[in-house]
């Protein structure tokens, strides 16, 4: 289920973020208490239903309580085809599982990242990129959570 806002999320369980993209998902999973998070690498897919599966694995795998999900929105807060593909992703990733999943506003994550990364070479960014924002969404949905 696609909740309309973190209200009624899980306050412990571990807690997956997402970085959608279209070749390359980055992928974050919180420890249980929701203290820590980790980057695991990045989810190449070959389509819609290829990343659904390996999503699906990993919340299983991972004994996910929440799904966080990036949304890209404009500067201007509207929304893009982007935030559309996205959209129809979590419909489907909510179709397969068992777990609330939220969305959380990913403006200038992927800046805010590649600042935190630092120097590192170009081919190392694409490497790590959405996986350290995915990271960045994640925390800043776990900022929320605790607030409330």
């Amino acid at each position: 289920m696609i909740l309309p806002d973190f209200k009624d999320f899980p306050r412990a369980g571990r807690v997956i973020g997402i970085d959608w993209g279209a070749k390359r998902t980055g992928i974050a999973i919180s420890d249980p208490m929701h203290q820590i998070v980790f980057v695991r690498p990045v989810v190449l897919s070959s389509g819609a239903d290829d990343l659904i599966q390996k999503i699906v694995a990993i919340i299983d795998s991972e004994h996910v309580s929440g799904v966080v999900i990036g949304l890209p929105l404009r500067m201007d807060g509207t929304e893009s085809i982007t935030t559309q593909n996205v959209r129809e992703f979590a419909n489907a990733l909510a179709a397969r599982i068992d777990v609330p999943i939220c969305f959380i506003d990913e403006t200038l994550s992927s800046a805010s990242a590649q600042e935190q990364m630092g120097r590192v070479r170009v081919h190392n960014i694409k490497e790590k990129l959405d996986s350290e924002s995915a990271r960045i969404i994640l925390e800043n949905a776990l900022a929320i959570i605790k607030r409330q």
